[in-house]
């Protein structure tokens, strides 16, 4: 692709990209404040409707580099969540009643403390979900038991796939990832998940390969149901279906495509009111690998906190605090407002 002769990598330059979106509404008259939708519809408070999740980032190692990754994890990366923090996360699940830990990265596998911690959050009997890129099984002899241990642990798996296909897939996140993601999802097969009859869920996520939103995730879902099973004979649960927000790497693909501009105001344009209280923030915390609170994970990639700094680590965790608190948005959030809606889970309308 042809790189934009103004244009220079911004994905490592958090603060750039915040003022990028905060710069928006004055570069074109088309997209309004997210805020400003939000009242024009009724909605003068962003509050949540509870704390359901604690969603961890236990680092931004990963071995893969995917080139739509709002993280900007890749295998240099150093950011790991450590032990004093995961012990904080431990408190707060012991004292409060919230029922899942939803465990990303980077890779979270990739954290010497990762089986450790799933196996006590397993004790306390919350629902663990663990997102895996499905790669790093196979990227070191130490991670190919995993499926193994995700099975005697019933944890949750969500993988991403970008498509049912290899060109498509090794496009998003490089060469030979397809063959590599259709092994382990073998694995994960034969251990039980899938399959619908040892109540091992495995879910599969589908981003857009360019500046456009998802298709419907009913259909996207029968697709690749159909794809896989007959040409791989692999069994999934369900597809969610997730819009690529305009941040980190996927913003430095929309620069170097010229799509910044447009493709936001194609989110405003398919903004859907059914879709907000549907949104992850609204039932969610998500804790950074250094221990502080956001809404979302979008928004701790923006670097953007919890409302009120002194509340805003997992070591000052206040659950009534952050019950009451107004959730943070800015221009991203129309991400997850467009169309059918987009959350961890998939589509929210």
């Amino acid at each position: 692709m042809e790189i934009n002769d103004n244009y220079h990598s911004i994905a490592d330059d958090i603060a750039q990209q915040v003022r990028m979106l905060d710069d928006l509404p004055s570069r074109t008259g088309a997209i309004p404040m997210f805020k400003d939708k939000l009242i024009s519809e009724g909605i003068n408070q962003f509050k949540p409707a509870g704390i359901d999740v604690l969603q961890i980032n236990l680092g931004k190692l990963c071995n893969q580099t995917c080139n739509h990754c709002h993280v900007n994890a890749g295998p240099k990366r150093t950011e790991l969540m450590s032990r004093e923090m995961l012990e904080h996360c431990l408190h707060v699940l012991k004292n409060h009643n919230i029922s899942t830990v939803d465990l990303t990265g980077g890779a979270p596998e990739m954290n010497t403390n990762f089986r450790w911690f799933v196996q006590e959050c397993r004790q306390l009997n919350k629902r663990v979900i663990v997102r895996c890129n499905l790669t790093v099984v196979l990227s070191d002899p130490k991670y190919r038991d995993l499926p193994q241990f995700f099975a005697n642990n019933q944890v949750e798996v969500v993988s991403s796939l970008p498509f049912y296909n290899a060109q498509r897939t090794d496009s998003m996140r490089g060469y030979g990832t397809f063959d590599i993601s259709i092994k382990v999802l073998k694995m994960l097969n034969a251990v039980g998940y899938g399959t619908d009859s040892d109540g091992l869920t495995l879910h599969l996520v589908y981003n857009p390969a360019g500046a456009f939103l998802p298709g419907s995730q009913k259909t996207l879902e029968g697709q690749f149901k159909r794809e896989l099973k007959s040409k791989y004979d692999i069994s999934f649960n369900n597809l969610y279906t997730i819009t690529n927000m305009p941040v980190s790497r996927f913003l430095d693909y929309l620069l170097k495509t010229d799509n910044y501009v447009s493709y936001v105001e194609s989110l405003v344009s398919a903004f859907n009111p059914a879709a907000v209280m549907g949104v992850m923030c609204l039932s969610m915390i998500s804790v950074s690998w250094d221990g502080y609170l956001y809404d979302c994970d979008f928004n701790q990639m923006l670097d953007l906190k919890v409302n009120k700094g002194e509340k805003a680590h997992i070591s000052q965790f206040d659950f009534d605090y952050l019950l009451k608190r107004e959730v943070r948005v800015s221009q991203h959030c129309y991400g997850c407002t467009a169309g059918a809606g987009s959350s961890c889970g998939g589509a929210t309308s």
